[in-house]
């Protein structure tokens, strides 16, 4: 997808993060909004759980949005994990879930939010391809590719 600068989604993963090294990333990126995809929002790593992560990102003029529509369920997190099959089934079983209204009107904020400014997806999992975030990620940048060609 093209977009303007300042513009889209990209997806973080704090794994390995200290929150003032994940904090600067954010701001040298541009990022505007972080949308965070977890079930439940809450770390074992200080400042990422849901109220400290939010305080310390407005304090920097960043948007702080929880979808939890569009968190993994507990039982489906090990297929992330596992083997080529585990993972595509988890993957399949994921978008399945995501098919509901209201993670597709939590896809759809995100994509109204990033054809203004650059929004962060935000989970645990260092490895994109290995978080649910990558499914969710495919289907905003579907939709914004989308809306792009019928402005052409």
């Amino acid at each position: 997808m093209s977009a303007k600068a300042g513009q889209g989604v990209v997806g973080f993963g704090y794994e390995g993060a200290d929150l003032e090294g994940f904090l600067g990333t954010l701001l040298a990126r541009g990022v505007r909004t972080v949308v965070d995809v977890r079930l439940t929002p809450i770390s074992r790593k200080p400042g990422f759980s849901k109220r400290r992560l939010a305080a310390a990102l407005a304090e920097l003029g960043i948007d702080y949005v929880h979808l939890p529509a569009l968190g993994n369920p507990k039982w489906n997190r090990p297929g992330f994990s596992g083997s080529a099959a585990a993972l595509a089934a988890a993957r399949a079983a994921y978008a399945e879930r995501i098919a509901c209204r209201e993670a597709r009107d939590g896809i759809e904020q995100i994509v109204s939010r990033a054809g203004s400014r650059l929004v962060a997806v935000l989970c645990f999992e260092a490895d994109q391809q290995r978080c649910h975030r990558d499914i969710v990620l495919d289907q905003v940048r579907d939709r914004l590719q989308h809306r792009a060609g019928e402005l052409i």
